[in-house]
């Protein structure tokens, strides 16, 4: 089992910092990949990323929700949305989002397709390709 980072996530990085065994990447390109990701072969389901999230974008795999109840204001962060955020991370690091939509108050979403990116990140894209260097 890992933990996924969901499409909450707008880059922090605070959770790349806890990580005892660094299986924490940033999606690159940020176009196509604008969230981080955490490598299910590495992961070692500790959890220290959990807390560190601003965002609580991080969940077990198997505790990734169906219906997120939004509290209102945040960000959903998934290639396709037009949105516009602009923030700063955990470093104080200017953080510029094109791919956003902000959710309203008691807006429900199925945060469960996300898993599925996680795994495609370090199977099909720039994460599988980091793995065989």
């Amino acid at each position: 089992m890992t933990h996924i980072i969901t499409s909450l996530c707008l880059r922090d990085a605070g959770c790349v910092e806890v990580c005892p065994v660094e299986c924490i990447v940033p999606g690159k390109p940020i176009e196509e990949w604008p969230w981080y990701y955490i490598d299910p072969d590495t992961c070692i389901d500790c959890g220290a990323c959990v807390p560190e999230c601003p965002y609580e974008a991080i969940f077990p795999e198997d505790e990734v929700p169906s219906a997120y109840v939004a509290k209102g204001g945040e960000y959903q962060n998934k290639v396709g949305f037009t949105g516009h955020y602009e923030g700063t991370n955990h470093h104080g690091e200017k953080v510029v989002l094109d791919t956003v939509r902000q959710l309203e108050k008691g807006e429900t979403v199925d945060l469960t397709p996300d898993i599925k990116e996680n795994y495609r990140y370090f199977q099909e894209g720039p994460g599988y390709k980091a793995l065989e260097m």
